[in-house]
């Protein structure tokens, strides 16, 4: 009975070391095109040099519209060393609904309409609002939050991707 306890501890030890390696790398942010409210495009390789929120969203979205003032703030505060942030609407929200989001909360980065839905889709195949992802400097997906992120945490990761080469 001891053999089998320490040969299933043994492979218990050696799964979470495994998970633990394999958990622990970025993955590359999904090649996609983000069409902007102005009409302009940007594509994945634009995020890379700055570290990037890309917040996906929805006007109908209570917790996305309750958020919005933090991730604001949170743009404010970092702009000037090299983070940007990246508004996704859902396909499903009205044009016309981001569009006055947009300029009656006077959103100060870029927003994107995701009219076809293929953006969500590469990025995991988001559905659920907010869906947020942080993408470093190289372009990787560093962290995601379903639902509202823990702020102050999101600033600690945000100075310490920015104080990464």
């Amino acid at each position: 009975m001891k053999k089998y306890i320490a040969a299933a501890a043994i492979a218990l030890a050696l799964a979470v070391g495994v998970g633990v390696y394999l958990g622990s790398g970025n993955t590359a942010a999904p090649a996609s095109t983000f069409v902007l409210l102005d009409g302009s495009q940007k594509t994945t390789a634009d995020l890379k040099g700055k570290v990037t929120l890309v917040n996906f969203w929805a006007t109908s979205c209570v917790t996305c519209v309750g958020e919005m003032p933090k991730v604001i703030a949170t743009y404010d505060k970092y702009k000037s060393q090299g983070y940007d942030t990246l508004a996704v609407a859902m396909s499903y929200d009205p044009p016309s609904y981001v569009v006055n989001f947009a300029e009656t909360r006077k959103l100060p980065f870029k927003v994107a309409i995701d009219n076809t839905g293929s953006v969500a889709q590469a990025w995991g195949d988001v559905k659920l609002t907010p869906t947020t992802y942080l993408v470093n400097k190289q372009g990787e997906i560093v962290k995601r939050y379903v639902g509202e992120p823990d702020f102050a945490e999101l600033h600690k990761l945000i100075e310490k991707l920015l104080a990464e080469a």
